[in-house]
């Protein structure tokens, strides 16, 4: 499997792909805007002009799009992956979408001998750029097994969590956990500064006690340093958001301080944040 199509290349999905050349693989691309592969062709890797042309070159496709429409017509649409990737070719959805979508996707593809996961990443740009993210892996165990090199190229906590879907609730589940954090984390920074106290020596305690998390570590620093360009920008987290809202509704389980966060990030949006990181809650609280 040397050959790999890479579909999508904004923040997280460059260097993904970049590290995927540095692993020795052949790159193929298709992104709907060219300049945001830039960097990725001049390295080596392949454009291809349509994402039909593309499935039809390589043995790996992996998609790390934007929204769970962008998936269907990635996949379902007649120039698209399903009608015309290879037979036998593995199909990889990165993005984080709906796991209803995700198996729909799975059936579709057994009908056409295509091999499909679904493994949403957690671990921001950093993570990305530090091929270390946290991958989440839906669908058939050999499949997994097959793609297990592909994913050590971008990622380092990677796990089979079930079959397809199982990736896509365990991403839902991950962003379930963030948010009501996210508020916690924004509330105490204000709350310390309004004390009287340096938000920096406050972190380095609290960050090595019970309220330490990775967002802490992350996105405190940019929270105190007002360096509040993505990373994960909210107009992504409010589709997650979304995404976790609706699974969560169908489950009949209660998301309080989901549906809390939700709303916090959709003023946001509202007030022009939508292309700032997901650490811009701070401003909300301000």
């Amino acid at each position: 499997m040397e050959s790999i199509g890479f579909i999508g290349t904004g923040v997280m999905g460059n260097s993904m792909a970049f590290h995927l050349m540095r692993a020795g693989y052949d790159l193929h691309i298709y992104t709907r805007t060219k300049s945001k592969a830039t960097n990725l062709l001049d390295a080596g890797a392949t454009w291809e002009a349509s994402i039909k042309e593309l499935a039809q070159k390589v043995d790996v496709i992996i998609t790390m799009i934007g929204t769970p429409q962008d998936v269907e017509d990635v996949y379902f649409g007649h120039d698209g992956l399903l009608q015309n990737a290879k037979q036998g070719s593995y199909l990889i959805d990165m993005t984080t979408s709906k796991p209803t979508l995700a198996m729909q996707i799975a059936e579709e593809a057994g009908k056409r001998e295509l091999h499909v996961l679904d493994a949403p990443v957690s671990g921001g740009d950093i993570g990305a750029r530090e091929a270390s993210l946290t991958i989440m892996v839906g669908g058939n165990e050999a499949d997994f097994n097959q793609m297990e090199d592909i994913f050590e190229a971008m990622g380092e906590n990677i796990i089979l969590q079930g079959g397809p879907g199982a990736g896509q609730y365990t991403k839902l589940a991950n962003q379930i956990s963030i948010a009501p954090g996210m508020i916690g984390l924004a509330e105490a920074l204000v709350f310390s500064k309004r004390a009287g106290l340096d938000q920096t020596t406050v972190l380095q305690s609290i960050g090595k006690g019970a309220a330490a998390s990775w967002s802490m570590d992350n996105y405190g620093p940019r929270m105190i340093m007002r360096t509040f360009g993505p990373g994960f920008a909210i107009r992504h987290y409010i589709k997650d958001l979304q995404i976790a809202l609706e699974a969560a509704k169908d489950l009949k389980t209660e998301t309080p301080g989901l549906a809390l966060a939700l709303q916090i990030y959709e003023e946001l949006g509202r007030q022009g944040e939508m292309d700032s990181g997901i650490h811009a809650i701070i401003k909300y609280f301000e």
